[in-house]
């Protein structure tokens, strides 16, 4: 067929509106009110053709309802209602006198009620299952009030469109039709794009049509000769992604019907399924596919610091970093982390038993999505490259593709292999001193010990002699030190602290303009902008107010855990001052200031897009803090004015000044209250041990923060305060989402608030780990019991909960 044949053929086939298409055809066959189906029996409303059917279908042990393909003996499953529904033991599906197409369990049990498959607001009068494989609603003049094409789940027929702000969801697997890790999203900007499942960065797609930017409003259509095309409402524009060849020996007695499925591995494939009137078995092919055979190239396949190959059979298989292991040994797919979690600079003492060595591991031929925060020169060659990463605390990983070097901190994703980047990771092995070493070093010591002892004699002999010259002097000094001299010997800092600058009062002073410049306070003192003179950078310097013992242990702890922390994520440590009573510390500037003032008291809220990045970043930095360090630590303090954006937007975790540092195995800790209140977890007030689920907590209570840009200590019901968690909760619940995030895609919003309501459980252990919680928001992780959303409670007060019922997350979907 000629192309500008084909292009007026298409016109043709454009439809005004499906949702009030033309009255019903005269070979349809009717569904009269009163009509019912159950899974008892083997009941289904077929169309007059019998290629399609709809009804109860199998699935697991249980029951789902949908439409499907018939397909000899078998069927394909070509739309779900409420797919993320988990299946039933038994149901009825019933059409009934007032109009409504509904289903309920069987047997009932108290409480039981009939639920919506249909979200029509006009009452249906009569229904038919088309030869389209269209389920639809009638009214009274026989005009279309709802349709299964309307809300594509996974797959579009022929006839079938995906208008604009549309998406597809691909399955979890062939069998079970949930809601996968991939998405085929139409964008309101006229393309159309394929992302993991919770992204919504350009970095993350994977494929697109490339039709952004001409101004225009895309719908993507496929038509019965099996063209698979975009257009814009007026037709002055469309685009032909693919025209299926006829078969060479098409007869009359063969029918060709299509699908377009976006399927569970999130490949988009155009299938052909060709029935024979004469009896010969109907044959299925696949006509098309993107973003091509190498199923590799769909990102997320793999996740976080792991890589996809293909293995002989053409079937993808994910493998680890260099001293990584697989977070899962059942599920390879959800990524990896450190065999031995460290990070940073570690340093060696002579006293040490255990030596820790750091080398370079080299990986060739992947590629990776790049998110670094340092390229180095083009002039870098590939052994440099490799050496100023060995250098930097900061580096976990170096890249080297196309004479560029770029440094990356953990996690990195979307690898997959082939590809042109060299990777050089970076390994910390632990070495045991052996004991021919350590004695050869006893042996060493008594030798020096012997010597040193003669010469204390003589040297105490004469210090003794200048003491007595001096003790009066020093006692008449005495009388004039202030009492309030912090104890040297417990507050003396190392120096030397490999990454750290060790400043004098006099510098910061100077830096600071004699500390004029206030930009907030924090945890024990203020913070005041300044600039460091000898190399012109910005900085924060956090001057430490109270000089009592609390201070002097707060400035130790706060040094000696963010020394060894480096992570995108989380703050930077410059340096600090420990010079006489002066306790400062110094962290890179934050132009951008806090999340609260972002959230809370700007004109305009940020974009959606802009909150899940921030809750996206904050949940890596704490997953690094509890599980990616030598030693896991407690933030508890986690609120967004805790939270500092940077000049590139990324959200970076402040304050370590509450942060408990857990040693050696314990998991636990018990202390005394600390953070915010409004963001405690409930074992903060009844004397329980503290973990690392009390940040999750209050993760939970920020994160609901964030998807409503609402402070949860100024919601208020009947003039008391009123729980984020339960009013979230109850919006979503009862159909009003749209107070919680306005203008935002129902089903993205819903997932969000799931997310953020696990978080704030009132049990420690029902609350996810944070590594859940951030493969839970980019879409890495697939549902499952470890996961389950579907029972969680939302706490009102202290003593009510609700049962949390799974919200379905497609937007529009009965």
């Amino acid at each position: 067929m000629f192309p500008h044949i084909l292009f007026l053929s298409l016109l043709l086939l454009v439809p005004e509106d499906p949702n009030f298409a033309a009255g019903a055809s005269a070979n349809e066959s009717f569904i009269t009110l009163g009509s019912s189906i159950n899974t008892s029996s083997t009941q289904y409303w077929s169309s007059s053709s019998g290629r399609f059917a709809f009804g109860f279908y199998p699935n697991g042990e249980g029951f789902s309802i949908g439409v499907w393909l018939v397909i000899g003996v078998s069927r394909t499953i070509v739309w779900t209602a409420n797919h993320d529904e988990p299946p039933i033991a038994g149901g009825s599906i019933i059409f009934g006198h007032g109009g409504a197409l509904q289903w309920s369990r069987t047997p009932s049990t108290p409480g039981s009620q009939l639920n919506p498959i249909s979200d029509s607001s006009t009452p249906a009068a009569s229904a038919a299952m088309l030869n389209t494989g269209n389920f639809v609603l009638y009214d009274m003049n026989r005009q279309v009030i709802w349709s299964t094409f309307s809300f594509p789940t996974d797959t579009l027929l022929a006839g079938q469109n995906l208008r604009p702000g549309r998406f597809l969801l691909s399955g979890v697997s062939q069998s079970n039709h949930a809601s996968g890790k991939y998405r085929l999203e139409n964008q309101q900007d006229g393309n159309l794009v394929m992302y993991p499942t919770g992204t919504i960065d350009s970095g993350s797609a994977y494929w697109s049509t490339w039709t952004f930017n001409m101004g225009l409003l895309l719908t993507l259509s496929l038509d019965p000769n099996g063209t698979i095309w975009m257009f814009d409402r007026k037709n002055s524009y469309t685009k032909i992604l693919f025209h299926a060849n006829q078969p060479s020996n098409a007869s009359p007695d063969m029918e060709i019907y299509y699908r377009l499925t976006f399927d569970p591995d999130g490949i988009l494939r155009l299938y052909s399924h060709v029935f024979f009137k004469l009896g010969r078995a109907p044959t299925t092919e696949v006509e098309w596919l993107e973003p091509g055979s190498d199923r590799c190239l769909v990102k997320g396949v793999c996740g976080p610091n792991s890589f996809c190959h293909l293995t002989v059979t053409g079937e993808t298989s994910c493998s680890c970093l260099p001293g990584f292991e697989f977070l899962s040994t059942n599920q390879s797919t959800l990524g990896c982390w450190r065999a031995l979690p460290t990070g940073g600079c570690v340093r060696n003492s002579s006293n040490d038993e255990t030596r820790v060595t750091t080398t370079m591991v080299e990986v060739k031929n992947t590629t990776w999505l790049e998110n670094p925060y340092a390229v180095l020169p083009a002039t870098t060659s590939i052994e440099a490259c490799k050496l100023l990463c060995l250098s930097d605390c900061a580096c976990d990983i170096a890249m080297f593709s196309d004479s560029y070097c770029s440094k990356q901190m953990l996690p990195i994703r979307y690898g997959r292999m082939p590809g042109n980047t060299t990777l050089f990771v970076k390994i910390y092995t632990y070495q045991t001193i052996s004991g021919t070493r350590q004695r050869a070093m006893s042996i060493h010591a008594n030798s020096a010990l012997i010597s040193g002892v003669s010469l204390a004699i003589f040297s105490l002999f004469v210090l003794l002699v200048a003491s007595l010259l001096l003790i009066c002097r020093h006692r008449r000094s005495l009388a004039h030190m202030t009492m309030t001299a912090p104890r040297q010997e417990d507050s003396r800092i190392d120096g030397n602290i490999v990454g750290l600058r060790s400043y004098s009062f006099q510098e910061l002073d100077l830096a600071t303009n004699g500390f004029g410049e206030e930009l907030g306070k924090g945890a024990y003192g203020m913070v005041f902008k300044g600039v460091v003179a000898d190399t012109n950078q910005d900085i924060a310097v956090k001057r430490l107010e109270k000089m009592a013992e609390d201070g002097q242990r707060e400035f130790n702890r706060e040094v000696r855990v963010i020394a060894r922390t480096h992570h995108r994520n989380l703050l930077r440590l410059l340096g600090f001052c420990n010079e006489g009573i002066h306790r400062l510390l110094v962290y890179e500037y934050m132009p951008n200031g806090s999340l609260a003032n972002l959230l809370f008291h700007s004109d305009a809220s940020p974009a959606w897009s802009k909150r899940v990045a921030i809750a996206l970043d904050v949940a890596r930095g704490l997953q690094y803090l509890h599980s990616e360090i030598e030693g896991p630590i407690i933030h508890c303090d986690i609120k967004p004015e805790n939270i500092l954006i940077d000049s590139l937007g990324i959200a970076k975790i402040a304050d370590f000044g509450l942060a408990k540092l857990l040693i050696g195995n314990q998991t636990k800790t018990f202390t005394g209250i600390r953070g915010t209140r409004g963001y405690l977890a409930p074992e903060w007030s009844k004397n329980r041990a503290i973990t690392v689920k009390a940040d999750v907590y209050s993760y939970g209570i920020m994160l609901l923060e964030v998807i409503s840009c609402k402070k949860s200590m100024d919601l208020k019901r009947a003039g008391e305060e009123y729980n984020i968690s339960e009013w979230a909760y109850e919006c979503v619940m009862f159909g009003d989402a749209g107070k919680v995030a306005d203008g935002v895609d129902e089903a993205e919003l819903v997932r969000m608030v799931n997310v953020g309501i696990w978080c704030t459980q009132s049990e420690p252990a029902m609350r996810p780990a944070m590594k859940s919680v951030a493969l839970m928001i980019e879409g890495a992780i697939e549902k499952n019991d470890e996961v389950c959303l579907k029972r969680c409670k939302v706490q009102q007060g202290s003593s009510v909960y609700h049962q949390f019922k799974y919200m379905s997350l497609h937007h529009g979907t009965p």
